[in-house]
């Protein structure tokens, strides 16, 4: 029995998961309810790419 049309899971940039406690590197996390949403800890989009921040020279 189908339960229904699926969305697709959430394409993260597994660059900016690399390093992520919350999300163990994959960049997507499970919800409760079951569902797939990108990691809030590291696929903010306010959040620049690690190339982009600022390093100190």
């Amino acid at each position: 029995m189908a339960d229904g049309a699926r969305t697709p899971a959430p394409r993260p940039d597994l660059a900016l998961a690399h390093d992520c406690d919350r999300c163990l590197g994959w960049g997507t996390v499970v919800t409760p309810d079951g569902h797939h949403q990108l990691c809030l800890t590291c696929q903010h989009p306010a959040q620049p790419p690690p190339s982009a921040k600022a390093t100190p020279q």
